[in-house]
């Protein structure tokens, strides 16, 4: 069992992680027993310590501060613990815990192991399941959901094994049946199923069920991989794949002005992935072209096909179709991002491990039987390999529950081509390693990074590896650190250089981070303080320039008189239905809305604006990176 002393010291240096939680501890409140249940419930994670009496006082030189913070009854405390875990869950809990002592201050630390296979899931009895269970993903304790459920039970029947309603043989189409036959038989020319009917076949691949009279019906499996076209739109109208071509290299919030192109693409998902892989293949730089004006020559971007058909499968096998939304491929100048709904069962710090937690086992069935996928468990690793072999910056992944969804982000260039190599070369005399030049690289082309992307970048890097580069990049103000926590990201600091082109349309730009940087800056010290956005804050913010443009004398005058009449204490629904109806105005920050409704953004965000997206009645405008710097909240949601 770790000691006090050794948490505090992996505190300071990482910050709180999958397997350690700091808490105040005043008090035994809902937010320690969702950690307990969340250590409990994590498969292989082994459990996790809670240090409780542990407090952060802010950041210095770019690492986390926490102190030891006196707790005045340690033994009630520490009956609490016990008593609560005794009660409050299905199962008994019996955490370890010992009183220490830090700094001349007294401190605990619980211990809680995993729990047992046959116990899970773990969930607080009053409010049931999925919502009383939690699992423990990166630093924080998330919810558990339906899809959560089928990691713990293992036995449960998949989503796509599901009858659809109103679907028979007849929605089939008798091309991509004939398609997987041909797949099939390049993979295998004497398997068993090759020489079944097409009824037989797909009772075999779970796409359909016979009924008692007889009569057969389509499952998930069925509709989605073989159906046609006409009946994916009837049953499922909002699933297809939409290819969108960005200018520029951030969404643009314009609807008059979005895209340059888009293509809508419906039919069974066996015959998409090529139409989808030609969309993409066929929009990008192709040979040698020296266009009328330009100095230099557009050279082709050479993106692994076998790397760009594991990222569009990927996201076809691990779509949750119950969700009934489209996967998006979205095109920017400098990357591609893949976006599907469901976030990944697997936990974010072993994607690319192997070992697969599938939501859509009998159609992830159907692609790697046809070798349209990797091996189970092996296809991000095998896309890390591909852009590798190709000399591309590696993909990174981003699974965000709070929106239900995964990105995979590609970037569309060599990472050692001349003008990279030219413009890192600039920064020879700050003596950077490879992985702190990646990180550099990455920046300038997406505008911001945090620790599990940086990871991402090179196998060898680990979260204190991680904490101690972006340190020194901080410290030689080649980044700049924003948020706290879980949601700490990094953006360009004074002394990084953008170099690109695009100027103001680059994320990256000096003008936008600085600009950014103020507003952010006063809103971390009101949040480190606990304070509230009062007059004199906005008025600093104004007054530097920042983006609150939404002030009171600009809003309509029947939400302004709302605002002025719900004071502090308002109802919930209310709040919910002023912060709708904010964001439907234009596009709106955390820090504009706490500004404009006299709330603070910490709770703001845990009460009303984190469970509008939940619902589907908000959405963020940058879905691919939640922490985002200029990211903001819509009610109109990405097409």
């Amino acid at each position: 069992m770790k000691t006090a002393q050794e948490i505090f010291d992996q505190l300071n240096s990482i910050d709180e992680n999958v397997r350690i939680d700091a808490k105040r501890a005043s008090e035994i409140d809902k937010s320690i027993m969702e950690t307990v249940c969340a250590f409990a419930n994590e498969p292989g994670l082994g459990g996790g310590y809670l240090l409780l009496g542990a407090v952060r006082t802010g950041f210095e030189n770019g690492l986390p501060v926490y102190v030891p913070e006196n707790i005045e009854n340690p033994d009630r405390i520490q009956n609490d613990v016990i008593t609560q875990c005794s009660s409050m869950f299905n199962v008994r809990i019996r955490p370890q815990i010992e009183t220490e002592i830090v700094d001349g201050k007294t401190v605990l630390v619980v211990k809680v192991d995993e729990a047992p296979e046959a116990q899970k899931p773990v969930y607080i009895v009053s409010r049931g399941l999925p919502q009383g269970a939690f699992r423990r993903v990166g630093s924080s304790d998330q919810k558990c959901t339906e899809d959560d459920m089928r990691v713990f039970y293992s036995s449960a029947e998949s989503f796509d094994s599901t009858i659809v309603k109103g679907a028979s043989l007849d929605d089939i189409d008798d091309n991509a049946l004939d398609y997987y036959r041909k797949l099939r038989a390049k993979v295998n020319p004497n398997a068993e199923e090759l020489s079944y009917d097409d009824k037989d076949l797909l009772m075999a691949l779970r796409a359909c069920e016979k009924e008692k009279d007889g009569s057969f019906v389509l499952t998930y499996t069925g509709l989605v991989v073989f159906g046609k076209s006409m009946s994916l739109r009837r049953l499922l109208p909002a699933l297809r794949v939409d290819y969108i071509r960005v200018s520029g290299n951030r969404w643009i919030e314009d609807p008059d002005n979005r895209f340059e192109a888009t293509i809508d693409m419906r039919g069974p998902l066996i015959l998409l992935v090529n139409r989808a892989i030609n969309a993409i293949k066929d929009d990008l730089p192709k040979g040698f072209e020296l266009k009328k004006g330009n100095l230099q020559a557009d050279t082709p971007i050479d993106l692994p096909n076998d790397a760009l058909r594991e990222a569009l499968v990927n996201a076809f096998i691990h779509c949750s179709f119950r969700l009934n939304q489209p996967i998006q491929i979205i095109r920017y100048s400098n990357r591609l991002e893949i976006i599907n709904p469901g976030f990944s069962l697997k936990s974010p710090e072993t994607l690319g491990e192997p070992g697969s937690v599938q939501r859509n086992p009998f159609i992830s069935t159907i692609f790697h039987d046809t070798n349209l996928a990797e091996t189970k468990g092996s296809g991000i690793r095998s896309m890390r390999g591909h852009m590798k072999k190709a000399g591309m910056m590696p993909p990174t992944f981003e699974s965000n529950r709070s929106a239900n969804q995964f990105t995979a982000r590609l970037l569309l260039h060599h990472l050692l081509d001349n003008e990279t190599i030219q413009w890192l070369a600039s920064y020879a005399d700050f003596l950077l390693n490879n992985e702190q030049r990646l990180a550099l690289v990455f920046v300038r082309e997406v505008g911001a990074i945090d620790n599990m992307t940086y990871r991402q970048l090179n196998s060898v890097i680990n979260n204190q590896k991680a904490s101690s580069d972006f340190h020194e990049l901080c410290t030689k103000g080649l980044l700049e650190q924003k948020g706290q926590s879980r949601s700490t990201y990094y953006i360009a600091g004074e002394n990084f250089v953008n170099g690109r082109a695009e100027g103001e349309n680059s994320i990256g730009s000096r003008e936008n981070d600085r600009a950014y940087g103020e507003n952010n800056r006063a809103t971390d010290t009101l949040n480190s303080r606990g304070g509230s956005l009062n007059g004199r804050a906005t008025d600093t913010l104004n007054s530097r320039g920042g983006s609150l443009n939404s002030r009171a004398d600009q809003l309509p005058k029947d939400i302004e008189e709302r605002i002025a009449k719900i004071g502090r204490r308002a109802k919930p629904e209310e709040m919910k239905g002023l912060v709708i109806e904010l964001c439907n105005l234009r596009p709106m920050s955390l820090l504009e809305l706490a500004s404009i409704l006299k709330r603070r953004p910490s709770s703001l965000r845990y009460l009303y604006v984190n469970p509008l997206v939940e619902s589907g009645k908000l959405f963020y405008t940058i879905p691919a990176m939640l922490s985002h710097p200029d990211q903001k909240y819509t009610t109109v949601k990405k097409k």
